[in-house]
Parts: structure tokens; sequence; C-alpha cells
């Protein structure tokens, strides 16, 4: 079992048995420590999702507290799921995505949804708008993010919906911003 995947084990573990924050391990790779990134932890339990939740940019000191903090999120605030039972810990695998920065399209054309994952974010509740590629303003009112290399998720097309649909936004009637990233995927 690698490091990332020990990691968010062990976060995980620490939360559910005695209800606090796992301390960082001594020996973590230095990368752990000084690289800032997004985290997504995915949780399963024989197979089935039973937790994600992650940050598309960082939001901690490092990837190590990114992990924890996102390990702890999926296991406990996952909105679709109960939060995990001790019980359930030995049938639980582990899936750590570092995400590499978001960066804007320009053309439907630069997304390949086995290779990159999608951000969409809406722009204004404007009828009639369409997807638009000029540089965005600041304030977002709603976004979708898939992961990229989804099961079912094999076109642009389908991976746009599929965001579109998990962030509540209707490209009909909202103009939307597009974004694509890559992941370092451990399992």
């Amino acid at each position: 079992m690698n490091q990332y995947i020990l990691l968010a084990k062990k976060a995980v573990e620490n939360y559910i048995k005695e209800r606090k924050i796992v301390s960082l391990p001594e020996n973590l790779p230095q990368e752990f420590l000084a690289r800032k990134a997004g985290t997504f932890v995915t949780i399963e339990k024989k197979g089935e999702l039973r937790g994600c939740i992650g940050t598309y940019l960082p939001t901690k000191k490092n990837i190590a507290q990114e992990i924890i903090h996102n390990a702890i999120a999926a296991a406990s605030k996952d909105y679709r799921f109960s939060p995990i039972q001790e019980k359930e810990l030995p049938e639980l695998s582990y899936t750590v995505y570092v995400l590499n920065k978001p960066e804007q399209i320009k053309s439907i054309n630069e997304l390949n949804p086995r290779k990159y994952g999608i951000l969409v974010k809406s722009q204004s509740f404007s009828p009639g708008s369409d997807v638009i590629f000029e540089p965005a303003p600041r304030a977002y009112y709603k976004s979708g993010l898939l992961l990229p290399d989804l099961q079912g998720i094999n076109t642009a097309e389908k991976q746009i919906a599929a965001a579109c649909e998990k962030g509540n936004i209707n490209p009909n009637f909202e103009k939307i911003i597009i974004y694509r990233f890559t992941v370092d995927k451990y399992q």
C-alpha cells in the first residue's frame, strides 16, 4: 500500500475510532509537506462508492493535510451516504487523487474524459447563453466537477452534461466556463 493510501486510511480510521484528526506521520516523503494541490479521496466498500470528497485547488498548507482533511470528510460528510461506522473499516478501499492545476479550455476539442477531469462553473443566469471560453469573472454561482476516467463517461459531451448535472447547472440558461485538469491517481 503506498503512502497516499496509507495516510488516507490512517486518517479515516483514527477519526472513526477516536474522533480525532491524525497527526502528520514523521516518515512522510518531502513532497507531502512541500507540495500544495487539491486532492480527492474516494472510499469504496466491496467495490461500491461509500464516500468521495475533495478540493480542486489547495485549501491546506500541504497535500498531506489536504489528504487528511478530505479523507475524513469523505468518511463522515458526504451527503449521499451515512457516516462510515467502525465495523466497516476492514472492508474499505481508498483511492487518492492529487489534482494538477485546472486550466480553462478554449474548445470542447481540448477535452478527453479518459485523460482529463473537468470543472464546470456557471457564470450567469442569462437565458439563451452558450458555453464561453473567454477569461472568466471572479464570481460564480455554481460548479460541478468530474474526475477523469469515470465508468460510463466516454465523450466530452457526456462529461460536460454529467458535470453540469452534478453542479445543478442548466447550460441552456446559464453561461458556463469549462476547465480541465489531470490527476495523479493512487490506489
